[in-house]
């Protein structure tokens, strides 16, 4: 903030071409100055807060929600007409098959269900990473990944163009 009134107060003799020679303590120019830098702190503040109190909410809620995943330790599907309950670090990855989709887990076994992956991906907890249109990948399960491939379980999945940069950013950071 007090960046901002050195910033605003140079500015502000610059754009207005005080000369500071003439000016007294108790001149008009002087009081203005500092009136006039005030109101623009004050009013600048003022938007930071207002963008904050919009920002709070939102932040809130999307903490609430990964919250609520966390309390879930399973992904619930419906499989041949059965809810079927898989425990998240179970999961190694998830392939889209059109409408449908097969979980994989550790074991080698795999539950298809009819369900869109894109609806699929916000059930998820934090721990998993969309790495293609097809795949979603559980992140503590990569063994190996290269710029263009991911190796979970044994099993090779290509990275997508458009998930490239995105993968590469969470891949390196854990």
């Amino acid at each position: 903030m007090y960046l901002q009134m050195i910033v605003i107060f140079f500015s502000f003799v610059y754009l207005a071409n005080f000369n500071f020679a003439e000016m007294g303590l108790c001149s008009g120019d002087v009081i203005m100055l500092s009136v006039i830098m005030y109101l623009v702190v004050f009013v600048g503040s003022f938007l930071v807060m207002l963008q904050q109190l919009v920002e709070r909410p939102k932040a809130i809620e999307q903490y609430q929600k990964e919250e609520e995943k966390r309390k879930n330790n399973y992904l619930e599907l419906v499989s041949n007409r059965q809810l079927v309950r898989i425990p998240f670090d179970e999961i190694t990855y998830i392939e889209s098959l059109s409408d449908y989709i097969k979980v994989h887990s550790a074991d080698g076994k795999s539950v298809t269900s009819k369900e869109k992956i894109s609806v699929l991906v916000e059930k998820l907890p934090a721990g998993f990473i969309r790495i293609h249109r097809s795949f979603v990948v559980n992140m503590q399960k990569i063994t190996r990944f290269t710029a263009y491939k991911v190796v979970v379980n044994g099993v090779e999945l290509n990275i997508g163009r458009t998930y490239k940069k995105e993968v590469a950013m969470v891949l390196k950071a854990n």
